[in-house]
């Protein structure tokens, strides 16, 4: 059984999410505590609970602790993993409900159901845009894609958008199965060619997504950026609202995002995005400091090398790279001077 202490590093979900997708990969047995430590509120959430359970009946794992609020948990495979027909819903982890993030859990069993034999249809209820978590866009423009040229068939389909509190999002995902992962090379991003945009609302006027994407464009053409932004009233089962923006450069696409709330302008929405954009466009880096923490676990499991440069070093990603190392597939090597991180398989 492999140990992994979760208040390592940023003591974070993100150790969570990785060991099991690593056990449910590897057949390992794995032994996790103080699971969360470095959070307010330690322990499972209930979008770490249903990343558990969804790893668990991917390769019918036998586990104790899954409980919420819980800081320890052993997880022992019983079976590779099965592809197939699967739903999970992260409100069924708690009691009234959770707007828990859909993408946390999507990201724990994409790559062990993108290795298995046979495709996959998975439907993922709860929150589809929540702060401190990947919105579904930055999936389906930034992350999907980029995994795309490592040879992942993935297919992302937002069927309900689910904002926090109320959650109620749906995301239905299709994975081509059996396939071979390569290695990745972002050194050089190459000119910008565009910056796409979304502003969108649920349950909210429609001169709410227009203002913010009026907003939006006007900040990056002053910047002298190409902005395309569209505005969108969507339905929801609650008012929602967001703005997400992705820069297309020659080699690499990074993605930014936004989200209202009561009491906050639109303008200001459309700020917070463009304001992060352009600070990363500043920096020159191929890869945004939330692909580069994401990149090492298929970098890891690809049969050739990846090497690429971030805008920053984050806690996030030197920690991914300690709990990877744990399970002796790949060394990886983070250089926070020169910003590089090199994976050898």
């Amino acid at each position: 059984m492999i140990h992994i202490d979760g208040s390592y590093g940023e003591g974070g979900g993100q150790i969570l999410r990785t060991s099991l997708s690593l056990a449910a990969i590897t057949g390992n047995s794995i032994g996790i505590e103080n699971i969360r430590a470095g959070r307010s509120k330690p322990g499972l959430a209930a979008q770490h609970l249903t990343s558990v359970r969804a790893a668990a009946a991917i390769c019918n794992a036998r586990v104790q602790g899954d409980a919420l609020g819980s800081m320890t948990l052993e997880f022992v495979p019983g079976s590779s993993v099965q592809a197939g027909s699967y739903t999970f819903d992260v409100s069924e982890a708690r009691q009234g409900g959770s707007a828990g993030a859909v993408t946390l859990v999507l990201q724990t069993i994409l790559l062990p159901l993108v290795l298995a034999t046979g495709d996959s249809q998975v439907t993922l209820k709860g929150g589809t845009h929540v702060s401190y978590s990947p919105s579904v866009n930055y999936i389906q423009q930034v992350y999907l894609p980029t995994l795309q040229r490592m040879g992942v068939q993935v297919e992302v389909k937002l069927n309900a958008w689910g904002w926090y509190p109320q959650g109620g999002g749906e995301v239905e995902l299709l994975v081509s199965g059996g396939s071979k992962l390569g290695g990745i090379n972002l050194v050089e991003r190459g000119d910008l060619q565009q910056v796409r945009g979304l502003a969108v609302v649920t349950e909210l006027p429609s001169h709410i997504p227009q203002r913010i994407a009026s907003r939006a464009e006007n900040v990056l053409r002053e910047a002298q950026l190409k902005p395309g932004v569209q505005a969108l009233r969507a339905k929801g089962v609650a008012p929602g609202a967001g703005l997400f923006l992705t820069a297309e450069y020659e080699n690499s696409l990074a993605g930014f995002g936004a989200l209202g709330r009561l009491g906050l302008p639109a303008e200001k929405v459309a700020n917070m995005a463009c304001e992060e954009l352009l600070k990363f466009h500043q920096t020159g880096a191929p890869v945004d400091e939330h692909l580069a923490d994401q990149l090492l676990l298929p970098a890891a499991l690809a049969s050739t090398g990846s090497e690429y440069r971030v805008a920053e070093v984050s806690q996030h990603l030197t920690t991914n790279a300690w709990v990877i190392e744990k399970f002796g597939l790949a060394r990886v090597m983070v250089d926070e001077v020169e910003k590089m991180v090199v994976v050898e398989c």
